[in-house]
């Protein structure tokens, strides 16, 4: 007859019925059970004191099936203890990087005996503790209010009007709690396809989930690590902006977000296979409804809930409100400052202070805004420029130069208006026509004359100039230098004297104009 192990079932029903006061023979017709076999059960159970008339217990039930169940540990074959008798050269292979094949080879050279695979294989996941796990840990639910998210490939497509065979890959994100998902198809696995898959789960969802829960993807995470991860500046001001935080799970370690994981056969094999999706916006249309009509209604395999009802019910409250505008993606980028205070920004020009003088900038710009920081220290602020664009704030120029660089005549104006009313008004008539820098040269040329002859003289030529509509800075210079001041028409103060001993540039000596002197010709 071949070995029965009985029921825990069938054990207490024996001890029953022998507490009852029953005989082994009747037990043993009664549950069909072997006389002798009932015989070691009732020894067992009075070795731990159970006594006639007592009620069976779990305890009693424990000693019992100990006793009599308990068995001996199986012996190691040949081979399993060959292997023991190296085990110090194995795991030192396998340090080195050896798998079950190699060491099968390694084992066979040095000591000549040919040790199964399986065995090997065996020895090193139950003895060594090599290699994948042999146990796993169920881990509860987390709470309400985490976003897993991962990328997976769907598969190829072609693409309508092109024909082109492409391969569409999507973002997936389910909540943790209640395994409602949605799904985003794209092209790409780049920071911009997480963050228009991010902000389409947002309006999907109706709100923004507190905690995300990503893997070590390049767009998020920049260094990995399992306690001090690094997130990209992109990202974490994209946080900062949504309002949630960030808990990667760990390099290699899919168990970290094994819900999500858990989707990824489930979406390829429901959604996308079978299916003809001629272009990308075709299959985000169709994703949407599957998400809601599919995936959110069916009952889930574990939590024997509607994904959908379950979101509604437990998760939906305690989501942050959804963005009302789309996110404006920054971005940042190195700039060196020379010369010239100025930035080079996406092809459109953007003015320094030129208090930095030459130095590092790092520039952060979106669609409003250009952002220029001097390490962590934010220096200037431009409105955005289209490509080709010109922003220069005057004030970010060096004195004296910012009308010239901005062409603003305005300024020039006011400038001359502080030489004399009229000195003013000829400025503005000389600022008038359609060559702006010959103009501008113009103004710049009679602040320089009232600068040098003063302003009550300068204010008198432009005076009578305008009386005559002449509009002519070279006509003023004239006035000034050769006419009306040399002949007395014009009140003036005399030059300043020169200092004494100044000597003139290429000034000749007085006796070279004397008849006769070194220079008199015949």
């Amino acid at each position: 007859m071949a070995f029965r192990e009985l029921h825990v079932v069938e054990i207490k029903e024996i001890l029953r019925l022998w507490a009852r006061g029953h005989g082994l023979r009747t037990v043993a017709r009664r549950t069909g059970v072997d006389r002798k076999t009932v015989r070691r059960y009732v020894r067992a159970a009075e070795d731990a004191g159970f006594e006639r008339g007592e009620e069976v217990d779990d305890a009693v039930m424990a000693v019992v099936v100990a006793a009599v169940q308990a068995g001996a540990p199986s012996a190691i074959g040949p081979m399993r203890a060959h292997l023991r008798e190296h085990a110090q050269d194995i795991e030192d292979w396998a340090k080195q990087g050896c798998q079950g094949p190699k060491l099968v080879k390694l084992v066979k050279r040095k000591t000549q005996v040919a040790v199964p695979l399986r065995t090997m294989q065996r020895f090193l996941s139950e003895d060594l503790k090599i290699g994948r796990d042999t146990d796993t840990v169920r881990i509860v639910d987390p709470n309400p209010g985490v976003l897993e998210i991962d990328f997976l490939k769907l598969g190829e497509f072609r693409q309508i009007g092109t024909g082109e065979v492409r391969t569409m890959y999507a973002l997936l994100c389910t909540a943790s709690n209640s395994r409602h998902q949605f799904v985003w198809p794209c092209l790409q696995q780049t920071y911009e396809d997480v963050i228009d898959g991010l902000e389409a789960a947002w309006c999907f969802f109706g709100g923004v989930f507190p905690i995300l829960l990503p893997d070590n993807m390049s767009a998020i995470v920049k260094q990995a690590d399992a306690v001090e991860p690094v997130f990209t500046d992109a990202f974490v001001e994209y946080s900062q902006a949504r309002g949630f935080e960030i808990d990667p799970a760990r390099v290699r370690k899919p168990k970290d977000k094994a819900r999500v994981e858990r989707q990824v056969r489930y979406v390829r094999g429901d959604f996308f296979a079978g299916e003809d999706f001629r272009s990308v916006a075709e299959a985000r249309t169709a994703a949407r409804k599957w998400c809601l009509e599919d995936a959110g209604t069916r009952v889930h395999g574990r939590t024997r809930r509607q994904p959908l009802a379950a979101f509604e019910a437990d998760e939906k409250a305690l989501l942050l409100p959804a963005p009302e505008e789309r996110y404006d993606e920054p971005r940042w980028s190195q700039h060196h400052v020379g010369r010239d205070h100025a930035v080079v920004v996406d092809y459109a020009l953007y003015s320094v202070p030129y208090t930095l003088g030459e130095c590092e900038l790092r520039v952060r710009s979106d669609r409003q805004t250009v952002k220029l920081y001097l390490k962590a220290q934010l220096v200037k602020i431009h409105p955005r420029q289209p490509r080709g664009g010109t922003c220069i704030d005057a004030n970010d120029l060096p004195p004296g130069k910012a009308a010239l660089a901005t062409r603003d005549a305005s300024s020039l104006i006011e400038q001359a208006k502080r030489h004399g009313e009229h000195v003013g008004d000829y400025a503005r008539r000389l600022a008038e026509g359609p060559l702006p820098w010959s103009r501008l040269r113009h103004v710049y040329r009679l602040l320089g004359l009232a600068r040098r002859f003063g302003d009550a003289v300068t204010d008198e030529a432009c005076a009578r100039a305008l009386e005559v509509d002449v509009v002519d800075v070279t006509r003023i210079q004239r006035m000034l230098e050769k006419g009306l001041v040399q002949r007395g028409l014009l009140s003036s103060a005399a030059p300043p004297p020169r200092p004494a001993g100044t000597v003139l540039r290429f000034q000749r000596p007085k006796e070279s104009f004397k008849h006769g002197g070194p220079d008199a010709t015949a």
